[in-house]
């Protein structure tokens, strides 16, 4: 398995959602800008609601840039346990322990990106290949570890 190939992709996941909530907050300050008049409170509201939600987009941009910059620590190495930047595959699928993307196809296999904070990682790490973990009272096996 190529891991910089792999981190590449997942790089371009996350410049693909950066690029959409900038949109999204482009278009809603526009939508803003056009809301302005002297009707009075009716369009105050409206403005208030649109600028709550370009607040909640910023929010949103900024954690999928902090992910960003955690990616960059990533090093495309072998790994021996399940930690930072590993592939685990487990009896119920294969996992990339990175950043929170979900469900991505890498080398034609389903692959789910995950944050070493997620309960699954926890759970996984330090462990070695055919070593058993648990996680809400389910034991897995960890049959290869890349």
């Amino acid at each position: 398995m190529n891991k910089s190939s792999l981190i590449n992709i997942v790089k371009l996941k996350l410049s693909e959602k950066i690029s959409n909530f900038e949109k999204l907050i482009a278009e809603t300050r526009a939508s803003s800008n056009d809301t302005k008049s002297s009707m009075g409170d009716k369009y105050e509201t409206g403005r208030e609601m649109l600028q709550q939600e370009i607040n909640n987009l910023q929010i949103q941009l900024n954690e999928v840039l902090k992910q960003q910059d955690f990616l960059k620590t990533i090093l495309p190495k072998q790994s021996e346990k399940a930690e930072k930047g590993a592939v685990v595959k487990t009896e119920k699928g294969l996992f990339f322990i990175s950043v929170s993307l979900g469900e991505i196809i890498f080398e034609n296999q389903k692959m789910i990106c995950i944050s070493p904070e997620s309960p699954l990682a926890k759970a996984m790490n330090g462990k070695q290949q055919n070593e058993l973990f648990s996680l809400n009272n389910m034991n897995q096996k960890i049959v290869d570890i890349q």
